[in-house]
């Protein structure tokens, strides 16, 4: 199955939200990168355990609602920040997923996003 195939059967406020996480993060991850990430998040989400998609995808939208309202960036940070239960759970989530399919996938990635090998150039 293609990325953009399974990219696009992904729900818009969960990639929304990974999206913005990771190029939040990780700056000068190439856009391809990204949307590769963002694609394998979506992947799997979508074989999570049904109540706990159910969970995500509840949360993923309220997140994405609170966005449309106060700005997707700002809710984003505002998430990051709350410690309260089970949303806090939603970037740690993304993020897990997000961070070991980069750095499995693109062992070179530095801390930033970039390359490694294009710093020492």
């Amino acid at each position: 199955m293609s990325d953009s195939v399974s990219t696009q059967r992904m729900p818009g406020s969960v990639a929304r939200f990974a999206d913005g996480l990771l190029a939040a993060d990780l700056p000068m991850l190439p856009d391809d990168r990204r949307r590769d990430a963002v694609a394998f998040i979506g992947r799997r989400v979508r074989v999570l355990p049904s109540i706990t998609r159910f969970g995500v995808l509840v949360i993923a939208a309220a997140v994405h609602a609170a966005g449309v309202v106060l700005g997707h960036d700002r809710i984003r940070r505002i998430v990051l920040r709350l410690p309260l239960p089970l949303l806090a759970e939603y970037p740690r989530l993304i993020r897990s997923l997000g961070y070991a399919y980069i750095w499995e996938t693109w062992p070179d990635t530095d801390v930033d996003g970039g390359t490694v090998e294009g710093r020492a150039a």
